[in-house]
């Protein structure tokens, strides 16, 4: 019956929610030093575990890496096979099991000693084999799993997903990880082109840029609108100065004002009170600007001179949204 599936679903959110809610009383000292083992370290979190604690520890490990701090994730079984080749002495092990006393994670402890590495275990039982050879442990202690039979990993791996996401959360702050930082780690997706794509990157400039000086007429600027695709031009002084800019809008009106506008000079149409932006402020910027201001275009402008146009679809074509 559909109620006894929402039922159980209920049940296991609230079992979750619960485990979650105990963690922060399970929160002491030995977080802050396994911060400050990560912290000192000169290498690279080693994220390891077995089973659905390793499914967990591939996600901590990507977390981590994402936002500041070098990781990545071995496979333990693989680590007693060679693998433990990748890890050196400046590096941190972060290993994860819930009994603390997986046999692939134990058996690893003898080398990792050896090696002088420093290890921070995450585990359910803070007096287990792992979490007393660990120089910090992680206590993720459950009452009880989510699982009616109290066998599946349930509540157990997703206090260990929030206790790693804590740590990742706490590193990134005392770093002062910007958001500028976590783009440069995800250059390739929307997040990266809405935090790193600047004004200059699609903005019209150089020959493509609209320019009429003052003198000219409508019928010039209107010349120039057509040559250049933008449906509006900047206006500047003899000097090279930016004055105004002259619109679609600006045309409208100054046809509804006069009998014949093509021979007006384009000082007396045109838009003088002209919204600038630098041309190393974020695309994202500049839309969220256009959105306010409910314009399609902004002038770019070093001081007084227009360097370029950045119009409102070049920003969405280049995925800024």
């Amino acid at each position: 019956m559909p109620n006894d599936f929402i039922a159980s679903a209920t049940r296991t959110i609230e079992l979750e929610s619960k485990a979650v809610a105990e963690l922060t009383r399970q929160i002491d000292q030995n977080f802050t030093q396994a911060c400050e083992l990560i912290m000192s370290a000169k290498g690279r979190v080693i994220v390891t575990g077995m089973g659905k604690s390793g499914h967990v520890g591939n996600k901590i490990a990507a977390t981590l890496a994402s936002t500041g701090t070098p990781s990545f994730f071995v496979h333990p079984a693989e680590a007693s096979h060679g693998d433990l080749g990748m890890i050196t002495k400046d590096d941190v092990v972060l290993a994860l099991s819930n009994s603390g006393t997986t046999a692939e994670i134990v058996s690893l402890l003898p080398l990792i000693k050896r090696l002088g590495i420093k290890l921070i275990s995450i585990t359910g039982n803070p007096d287990s084999t792992l979490s007393k050879a660990a120089d910090a442990n992680l206590n993720t202690y459950v009452s009880e799993e989510a699982c009616p039979l109290n066998l599946a990993p349930t509540s157990s791996t997703t206090t260990q997903l929030v206790m790693g996401d804590a740590l990742a959360i706490a590193l990134l702050e005392h770093k002062g990880f910007s958001a500028e930082d976590f783009a440069f780690s995800h250059p390739g997706g929307a997040l990266g082109r809405k935090l790193l794509l600047k004004v200059e990157d699609v903005m019209q400039s150089g020959t493509d840029l609209p320019v009429v000086t003052e003198g000219m007429t409508v019928k010039d600027a209107l010349f120039i609108m057509t040559e250049k695709g933008l449906g509006m031009t900047v206006v500047v002084n003899k000097e090279g100065d930016l004055i105004g800019v002259f619109t679609d809008g600006d045309l409208r009106r100054a046809m509804d004002k006069y009998d014949r506008v093509m021979p007006i000079a384009i000082e007396d149409v045109m838009t003088a009170t002209t919204k600038t932006v630098d041309s190393q402020i974020l695309a994202a910027e500049a839309l969220a600007m256009m959105e306010n201001w409910s314009i399609t275009s902004l002038v770019v402008a070093t001081g007084q001179q227009p360097i370029g146009v950045v119009h409102l679809h070049a920003i969405l074509r280049a995925g800024v949204a």
